[in-house]
């Protein structure tokens, strides 16, 4: 008999079971019903969930309690208050009831916009059905804020516009949308939410200031540095010499060969192109107040911007942000885009202080090895640093390179001093940077 079994399990043959297996067949569509039934269950609660607040589900558990109490007890007056409890969620659901069919689309006058500019959106709401749709509640997150635009019923084909005012006071981005319907009863127990159209980003650019090139011009280097290299291939004219075996033919001026009987060629002095650094403290530390912080990137973005539409050769450097599950800061650098103005302004609205970014220092140290040719270099901060840690981050730098730093403090008394080879500019205002930059030209 042993050996017969243990020929069976070597086949692979089951234990014996009911006849045809029924008994397999009626346990495991047991199973399935339940499991079936659970996750019905579970998907019925989680509807319900999504659907009656906090409210209402305070109302459902009194009234259960009040019809346990009420018929148990013999209380009347609870049986009346459960009955009326449970008319009023019947009421409330009916408000969910039936299908509706807008067509709904959002739209900005511009994504684009300057701190405290007006921008003005459009909420256009069509009735695509054959039928009559009830008034509705229309609702626009606006950031961390809600415009609500209370919609009237619309008949067949007709159409509902409402304009708002997106509010634009502070620099950053802020998204628009998106815009969604709510269904709710007049007492708050039920409430539903159907999204119609997509999120819009209006990206509000800092404020600048133009400053002209005769400004920056106070800053050597700026215009190109001359070194005592000489060559043939440049634009900038030094002498003649004679022609020597090697020299290019391009090269010979023909007029003062005609005069002398030699061979002579052009001379030039090799020039060099200035490269301009602006660095921008993210430290949340180095700036005492918001206000002071929005400044100085309103500095960065001027001296940026003008650099660019001088055709300049610029780079605009932040720290890199640790992601918020990081345990210490990264000591990495961000380039802002500063192919266009725009591309520049557009990251600029984009940052922001934070605790994890690098000291100014630091960040002045990863610039200064990341770019070659640097010949200005523009430290922005607030004023919370000392005048040692300034001198610190201008040593980063190699010499020749000309470091000015901009301490902006809102309201405070334009200043400009020097710190060794270190210039300082202190500025209360945005305007004080074309004052300040013309003061220390002078001096």
């Amino acid at each position: 008999m042993t050996d017969t079994v243990t020929s069976h399990r070597t086949r692979g043959v089951t234990a014996p079971t009911a006849p045809d297996g029924r008994l397999a067949g009626i346990v495991a569509a047991a199973l399935h019903r339940t499991v079936s039934t659970r996750v019905r269950v579970v998907r019925a609660l989680l509807i319900v969930r999504a659907v009656v607040t906090p409210l209402g589900r305070s109302l459902a558990v009194t009234v259960s309690l009040a019809f346990l109490g009420g018929y148990l007890a013999g209380w009347t007056e609870l049986v009346v208050i459960a009955w009326t409890g449970l008319t009023l969620l019947l009421l409330a659901f009916g408000y969910l009831l039936g299908r509706t069919a807008y067509d709904i689309s959002l739209s900005l006058d511009t994504n684009r916009v300057v701190v405290g500019d007006a921008v003005t959106g459009r909420v256009v709401v069509r009735n695509p059905a054959r039928r009559r749709l009830p008034a509705a509640r229309v609702e626009v997150p606006i950031g961390q804020a809600v415009s609500v635009i209370p919609m009237p019923s619309l008949g067949r084909r007709a159409r509902f516009s409402h304009d708002f005012v997106v509010p634009t006071g502070r620099r950053g981005l802020v998204p628009v949308g998106p815009v969604r319907t709510v269904r709710a009863d007049p007492v708050g127990l039920v409430h539903k939410e159907l999204i119609w159209a997509d999120e819009a980003l209006l990206r509000v650019h800092p404020r600048t200031i133009s400053i002209p090139s005769m400004s920056t011009g106070l800053i050597r280097d700026l215009e190109g540095n001359p070194t005592r290299d000489l060559t043939t291939n440049d634009v900038s004219f030094n002498s003649l010499r004679e022609y020597v075996p090697g020299d290019e033919r391009r090269g010979i001026h023909w007029k003062s060969t005609a005069k002398t009987g030699t061979l002579m060629v052009r001379q030039f002095e090799e020039t060099r192109r200035s490269e301009l650094m602006v660095v921008l403290g993210l430290h949340e530390g180095e700036c005492a107040t918001d206000d002071e912080f929005e400044l100085a990137v309103s500095v960065a973005g001027s001296l940026g911007v003008r650099a660019i539409r001088d055709g300049r050769t610029v780079s605009v450097s932040v720290s890199a942000v640790a992601a918020p599950y990081a345990r210490r800061p990264v000591a990495a650098l961000r380039g802002l885009s500063t192919v266009t103005r725009t591309r520049l302004l557009d990251d600029l609205s984009a940052i922001g202080r934070h605790p994890s970014a690098l000291p100014l220092a630091d960040v002045a140290g990863l610039a200064a090895n990341a770019v070659n040719g640097i010949s200005v270099a523009f430290l922005v901060c607030g004023s919370t640093l000392t005048a040692r840690q300034l001198r610190a981050a201008a040593n980063r730098f190699s010499v020749g390179v000309q470091v000015v730093a901009v301490v902006c403090e809102p309201e405070a008394v334009p200043s400009y001093r020097r710190m060794g080879e270190l210039s300082v500019i202190t500025i209360g205002f945005l305007d004080d940077l074309h004052k300040s930059l013309a003061r220390t030209k002078a001096t």
